[in-house]
């Protein structure tokens, strides 16, 4: 990923077409004081489903919370 580095001073008039490139051209953007990096603006990238939802299809639906379950299933979940 290509990265374009600016000072506060520079930045700053421009804030909306730094952020539309940054959103348009997939840049990484880092803005500096002091000659110091001191923020990075990154395209946002969706996660992946399985990351963003880890849980998901692990929970077991019983119908009668309260039945037995059986011994193997209970030894596993100890």
């Amino acid at each position: 990923m290509q990265k374009l580095i600016l000072t506060k001073s520079k930045f700053k008039p421009q804030v909306l077409a730094y952020l539309r490139m940054v959103e348009n051209e997939k840049k990484e953007l880092v803005i500096t004081h002091d000659g110091k990096p001191t923020v990075k603006v990154v395209p946002y990238e969706q996660s992946p489903e399985r990351q963003t939802n880890p849980l998901l299809k692990t929970v077991t639906l019983y119908k009668d919370p309260v039945e037995p379950i059986d011994e193997k299933v209970w030894e596993r979940l100890k």
